[in-house]
């Protein structure tokens, strides 16, 4: 284990009593909520092979400044609040449901870039 961290430096972020697990506990939630998306989805790919490759760092050290370093995303409490907010977009992603196809189709022009004046 490595030193005991006393502050973050970030004001209004307290030091995350124990980083390892909470992270672990998170990304397990956030693939879990992945498992239940088609595995064609785009958003289920790309995610879920982030959220394995940190939680592979997580099973290599038990370390927090050592996870922070190997991630490289910011302090353990960032890490956190990252996967919270991702647990978070995936669970909408499952009502969204984006993988389906639309209901309507687009307007003609709607992807076009830079947008053309009618």
């Amino acid at each position: 284990m490595g030193v005991l961290k006393k502050t973050t430096g970030l004001v209004g972020m307290a030091v995350a009593p124990n980083p390892h697990h909470t992270l672990g506990a998170l990304y397990g939630k956030i693939l879990r909520t992945l498992q239940k998306m088609p595995e064609s989805s785009v958003y289920r790919k790309y995610t879920e092979q982030i959220v394995k490759e940190r939680a592979a760092v997580l099973k290599q050290t038990k370390d927090a400044y050592e996870i922070e370093t190997k991630i490289n995303c910011g302090q353990a409490e960032e890490l956190i609040i990252q996967a919270e907010n991702e647990l978070n977009l995936a669970r909408k992603m499952l009502n969204w449901k984006p993988w389906e196809p639309l209901v309507a189709k687009p307007p003609k022009s709607q992807w076009d870039w830079p947008p053309t004046k009618a």
